[in-house]
């Protein structure tokens, strides 16, 4: 007889989730019963750890961590003196790192400024600005980096503090007019409008400072008896903080990732979490709160037509589908268009500056202002092109008959690319100036050094042009187009201003924005080492112009990014970004000479020599260590390693992939269960 309370095995065998285990088993064979003891065990298990957690911790209501923390100190009194120290050691440091981790979140860069924002707009113009925090402090710690180990020794060994000497090697073999740099200096009377077009170009006075490349000449420096290698130091430090960004970047995207992993897993999912998890509990504002309401209306109605979509899509005939490839071919072509379009003016503007602008320095044939509008030039065409580039995008996707998702996807990546590729082609226009051999120009030095004499210094005042000119344009349109407009729109009763309307906040392309202003930091910071400082001031003020922007003039999009999301975007964007920034720098250091007028490498032939040369100096063994791991012999190995330990972790998602699945079919076993045994209860009731 069976005890009372106990449910019969048979009505037990009917729920689904037991014949679903038994199909996928392949039979109806049984479990094995549990060896004994192994219920005692868990429960002794489970009660030890509920003892050892605090009693606030433990899931439990006020009367039951009442009696809980009462039996934790009766337990207390009979232990021993040197565990009750440690017990009470061990709740002490946790307390006092709790209050010091409470005390560091005032210490927090904008933390009431961000949380005032996410409270009035919601987590996703939130997510905007806690990433240009980010990028202020990213650009600091580069700067903290590169003033460190290279602006710091080459002050001090200048100016002989701690005891410091400057050391200076001859070159070698090298022909006297490679070594001729004199910088456009000012002569004579100086008007205080040549410190206003020096301050905005990076010539004149800013030229030999240590903002740029051609101030650090110094081999080494000698502080005491300690010899510091200044050229390795520089070759180092770069590296050091492309390392820095890269890492950083990838540690917070990897929570975005997930997120946007577990998003996007199950189309049903995402639909109950819009109904029972979307809405925004930091909202207090009302207008803001209404505009959370259309945003889920908005994103319901958007999956919807997604739906209907794909029925359409699927449903199309072979006639459609040729009509529809043909038009996004021809699409695709004026895209393309447009950007060589685009490229190629920002090639032929950027010869033609450098040019005239070199000639008319030399020469002093034109005017400053003229000689300031045509160093601006390349940075003027490049905005222009990053204006009106996503404009004509925004207007062509709307014939190509994407999804709404995907639409906005796209867009953006065009958006991206055409940002990004202007300063790769603002960068090759440069190189193929420097590289310039016809006529038997680059003999002597390897480079244009008539027109280039110190190229680096040159690049990294392009670089600096492009940040200053972005960060004018950031404060002219607030400045010229939102404030005038939001005056229109308020105080006008015009039918056309009203249709016009207050400005949207777009998150993306203020994102855009700033990405692509980091792009150029991380770029110039090898041309010029003080570029991050100008971009933490840059950030700095553009946050607290931006603040002003969206409270004062702007309100937040209709069709916002998911706030989930966002920060994965970003990061994902910034670290294309960052991968661009890449290839200008190492086709700068491993195949363009050095210039040998200034900067720390002008005694080698390109910037990487300098490792080897330093390799050279280790003892005999570590010599061979390091170049044994830089030849094929290990190379191959250690491929071959990565490709398996790859695929390790490849098949590891795998199998955590079906453990996923496995517990979401789980749990709708357990909710046919629940259907199941109510269903007996009603027909037992009856």
């Amino acid at each position: 007889e069976e005890p009372p309370g106990a449910a019969p095995v048979d009505f037990l065998q009917e729920l689904p989730s037991c014949q679903s285990a038994r199909r996928r088993r392949g039979g109806t064979r049984e479990r094995p019963p549990a060896p004994p003891g192994s219920a005692a065990r868990a429960l002794l298990q489970e009660t030890a750890e509920q003892a050892a957690r605090p009693a606030r911790e433990a899931p439990l209501t006020i009367a039951e961590k009442r009696r809980l923390r009462g039996s934790q100190q009766a337990e207390t009194q009979r232990l021993s003196r040197w565990k009750k120290w440690r017990r009470t050691s061990s709740k002490s440091l946790k307390k006092a790192l709790s209050e010091v981790k409470g005390l560091s979140s005032y210490l927090v860069l904008w933390r009431h400024d961000i949380h005032s924002i996410q409270g009035k707009f919601g987590t996703g113009i939130q997510s905007y600005f806690s990433f240009l925090r980010f990028l202020v402090l990213l650009n600091f710690i580069i700067f903290i980096l590169m003033f460190s180990f290279v602006t710091l020794p080459t002050i001090i060994s200048k100016y002989g503090i701690f005891n410091s000497t400057i050391a200076y090697i001859s070159p070698k073999d090298i022909e006297d007019s490679c070594r001729i740099y004199e910088p456009s200096g000012n002569k004579g009377l100086i008007y205080f409008y040549t410190y206003i077009k020096d301050l905005c170009s990076g010539t004149g006075f800013l030229e030999m400072t240590s903002l740029f490349y051609g101030y650090y000449t110094v081999d080494a420096v000698w502080i005491s008896i300690m010899r510091y290698n200044l050229p390795l130091a520089y070759l180092l430090a770069t590296f050091a903080y492309l390392a820095l960004s890269f890492l950083w970047i990838i540690k917070r995207s990897v929570e975005g990732f997930m997120q946007n992993l577990v998003h996007d897993a199950d189309p049903f999912q995402s639909y109950c979490n819009k109904v029972f998890a979307g809405w925004d509990f930091c909202i207090t504002d009302p207008n803001a709160a209404r505009l959370k309401h259309r945003s889920l209306q908005y994103e319901l109605q958007t999956d919807l037509q997604e739906e209907k979509l794909r029925q359409k899509i699927a449903e199309r005939t072979t006639k459609e589908k040729l009509r529809i490839y043909s038009l996004r071919i021809f699409i695709n072509i004026i895209v393309i268009a447009i950007l060589l379009g685009c490229f190629y003016s920002i090639y032929r503007v950027t010869v033609f500056s450098q040019e005239n602008s070199n000639v008319s320095i030399r020469n002093d044939t034109r005017t400053d202002s003229v000689n300031l509008f045509v160093q601006y030039l390349p940075s003027m065409v490049i905005t222009l092109a990053n204006f009106i580039g996503p404009l004509i995008f925004l207007f062509l996707i709307r014939f190509e008959d994407y999804t709404p998702a995907f639409e906005i996807k796209l867009t953006l990546m065009r958006c991206v690319f055409v940002r990004l590729a202007n300063i790769g082609v603002l960068l090759f226009s440069l190189w193929s100036q420097i590289s310039n051999c016809g006529t038997d120009k680059c003999k002597p030095c390897g480079y244009n050094y008539k027109l280039y004499p110190c190229w680096e210094s040159d690049v990294g005042q392009e670089m600096y042009k492009l940040m200053i000119f972005d960060f004018f344009v950031i404060l002219a349109v607030p400045l010229f187009v939102d404030f005038p407009r939001k005056w229109l729109v308020t105080h006008s009763s015009c039918k056309l201003i009203q249709w016009f309307g207050q400005q949207e906040f777009g998150i993306s392309d203020n994102v855009l924005e700033i990405i692509y202003g980091q792009t150029i930091c991380w770029i110039g910071t090898f041309f010029s080492p003080l570029l991050p400082a100008i971009a933490t001031i840059k950030y700095f003020i553009i946050f607290y112009v931006k603040k002003l922007v969206l409270i004062h003039t702007r309100k937040p999009a209709a069709r916002p990014i998911r706030a989930s999301g966002s920060n994965f975007f970003f990061l994902a964007v910034l670290l294309i970004g960052l991968i661009l920034a890449f290839i200008p720098l190492g086709v700068s250091i491993v195949s363009i000479p050095s210039s040998k007028a200034c900067g720390p490498f002008r005694n080698f032939n390109t910037s990487w020599e300098v490792i080897p040369d330093t390799i050279l100096e280790f003892p005999t063994v570590l010599q061979q260590i390091l170049f044994g791991m830089a030849s094929e012999a290990f190379a191959v190995p250690f491929f071959m390693i990565i490709c398996i330990v790859m695929f390790y972790f490849i098949a590891l998602a795998r199998a955590h992939k079906q453990v996923v699945e496995q517990l979401r079919e789980q749990l709708v076993l357990e909710s046919r269960d629940k259907a199941f045994l109510i269903r007996k209860i009603t027909e037992a009731q009856r």
